[in-house]
């Protein structure tokens, strides 16, 4: 067990970093929790590869910083969306 949970803190790390996915996006390709990948990335990661874990740490802290910014762009496309629909039913 210990070394496929090693194995797919490694994958996850390579698979984060080529990919610059978000850990909901890794959780939805692996079909893992969010919190399991979490965990794989930061604390198991830190101690099987350290140098992986600092890759996938900046990618992280990068999806982080355009959190806010994605969650507007779709309340945006949400809103424009209802308001399409509206207007249909409008005319």
């Amino acid at each position: 067990m210990i070394g496929n949970v090693e194995k797919r803190c490694i994958d996850l790390g390579h698979y984060i970093v080529e990919t610059k996915a978000t850990v909901r996006q890794a959780a939805a390709v692996f079909g893992i929790s969010k919190s399991t990948v979490h965990n794989d990335v930061t604390k198991r990661l830190s101690i099987i590869n350290p140098l992986l874990c600092s890759e996938v740490k900046e990618v992280l802290d990068e999806n982080k910083a355009q959190r806010h910014i994605r969650g507007g762009l779709a309340t945006k496309e949400k809103y424009s969306k209802i308001k399409e629909e509206y207007m249909k039913e409008k005319n």
